[in-house]
């Protein structure tokens, strides 16, 4: 299986909204000591066991509107097919920490999705979308994801990355309809 988090290069977009799908990678790589250590496929990954099935963390290293080329690239260096990929990304139309797992669908107006479902030509493959929450009125949506999280949003977001972490290790276990049945509720705040 192959786990991508989308996200921005880390060097200056480490902890940015948009790159909370590599954060859950991180989580992910830390919680099952599978290191990120392989450069290759213009992406960082490591290979692992999680829930006794094989994977491999993966955060590509294109910009976000080109993640499918890595995706492609390493499907076809795994011998993957759509159905063992799942995706986490941020999602603009959820609350912040909120999750919701989908076994396929559209891209959503996610620049990184548009591109993976284009690269592997099937919007089929399981996601984990983690709530980063709508801009506010008057900002620009590029500015937005590539902004911080206020400090009032730190303790959501961490729970957010933390559920959606744990709603991967469901898929890989029990699959994706038990993560939905699971983990698609909205958060009481």
């Amino acid at each position: 299986m192959l786990i991508v988090g989308l996200g921005n290069p880390e060097g200056d977009y480490g902890g940015t909204r948009h790159n909370v799908g590599f954060e859950v990678i991180s989580k992910l790589s830390n919680d099952h000591n599978i290191p990120l250590k392989r450069a290759r496929f213009r992406a960082r990954f490591g290979e692992g066991n999680i829930a006794g099935k094989k994977v491999v963390l993966v955060k590509p290293q294109t910009y976000m509107n080109l993640s499918g080329e890595a995706v492609r690239e390493l499907m076809a260096f795994f011998r993957q097919s759509p159905g063992d990929v799942i995706v986490v990304y941020d999602d603009v139309d959820l609350p912040v920490g909120d999750i919701r797992v989908r076994e396929k669908g559209s891209a959503g107006g996610h620049n990184g999705m548009k591109n993976i479902i284009y690269q592997m030509n099937t919007d089929e493959f399981a996601r984990v979308r983690v709530g980063i929450s709508a801009k506010p009125e008057g900002w620009d949506l590029a500015d937005y994801v590539l902004s911080r999280f206020k400090k009032e949003e730190l303790d959501g977001i961490i729970d957010g990355i933390t559920r959606a972490a744990e709603a991967v290790e469901v898929i890989l276990k029990e699959g994706v309809a038990a993560a939905m049945n699971r983990y698609n509720r909205t958060l009481k705040g």
